[in-house]
């Protein structure tokens, strides 16, 4: 069990363990060592996005988080995590990053739910802070909405991060989607061709794309999805629904697809049917690690 009781004294009466924490963490040479990487995502709750599988507070409690977040990063396998600063920061004061990856969630503006849920400002790191923390890369959600004029401004800001991104020699993940709203809410569209549409747009921000990564949806026709660009892509898992087993087969196949180089999957893991976070952890683990990584 983790030291909460510990956690919240220092974030009481040591603000300034966060940054000496940070300046001694255990750093990797390298991001990738196999040429694949499992990371875990952590950043829902910063956009009030709480829900699994129909309970719409399982992420509700932070220290069952933690705790689950703790048992995923000890897991062989798993190289690192994908969050806001508060979490991060937890993360890095019990001890749970050292030699892991660390990517954080830079725009988390458009609150699930809200009327401006496409309005995605940055109001998380920026590329100064991912630098300053020795994090290894910042993460952004971009959701296109041809009938929505906030488009461009996330459009706008997200090419300005992986440019700031890339000054500091750091990854920039970008996660796009074409997105509508429909009676009111906001849904993805799925399909092969808009998934592949949303991965020529977003593989163009900026004025590099030396360091950009894509965080993308597993579809059935992955292979068109990945034929839509060059740079490399880890799956995400999304929240999940139906059977376990069904969804490792999916992800299994979609990892055999050139340019797929892992995954980076949240709740699907944390929050496994059976709460056996271990073994869905080592599932996923076995199945980034297994697949051939294709020229």
């Amino acid at each position: 069990m983790p030291d909460f009781e510990m956690l919240r004294e220092l974030r009481a009466t040591r603000p300034d363990a966060i940054a000496e924490a940070a300046a001694k963490r255990v750093r990797r040479d390298r991001t990738m060592t196999d040429g694949r990487l499992m990371l875990v995502a952590a950043d829902h709750p910063a956009r009030g996005a709480l829900g699994v599988r129909g309970d719409a507070t399982a992420m509700a409690d932070r220290y069952q988080l933690l705790s689950r977040l703790v048992t995923a990063l000890a897991r062989p396998g798993v190289d690192g995590v994908l969050g806001t600063a508060d979490v991060l920061e937890d993360l890095l004061l019990l001890g749970a990053l050292d030699g892991k990856v660390a990517i954080g969630s830079m725009n988390r503006g458009g609150l699930h739910g809200s009327v401006f849920e496409l309005d995605d400002r940055f109001t998380g790191y920026d590329a100064a802070a991912v630098a300053r923390m020795g994090f290894d890369g910042g993460k952004m959600l971009v959701r296109i909405d041809p009938d929505d004029p906030a488009t461009v401004r996330t459009l706008e800001s997200a090419a300005r991060a992986v440019d700031d991104l890339a000054a500091h020699r750091k990854l920039a993940m970008v996660e796009p989607f074409l997105s509508r709203r429909v009676d009111g809410k906001v849904g993805n569209d799925l399909s092969a061709a808009a998934v592949a549409r949303s991965v020529a747009i977003a593989a163009g921000l900026g004025g590099t794309s030396a360091y950009t990564w894509l965080k993308l949806p597993v579809v059935d026709d992955m292979e068109t999805v990945m034929a839509a660009t060059t740079l490399p892509a880890l799956l995400l898992g999304g929240d999940p629904s139906g059977h376990p087993e069904e969804t490792y087969a999916r992800w299994g196949r979609a990892l055999s697809v050139p340019g797929v180089r892992g995954l980076m999957v949240g709740r699907a893991l944390l929050y496994p049917p059976d709460g056996d976070v271990a073994s869905a952890v080592d599932s996923a683990v076995a199945l980034v690690r297994g697949a051939e990584v294709a020229a």
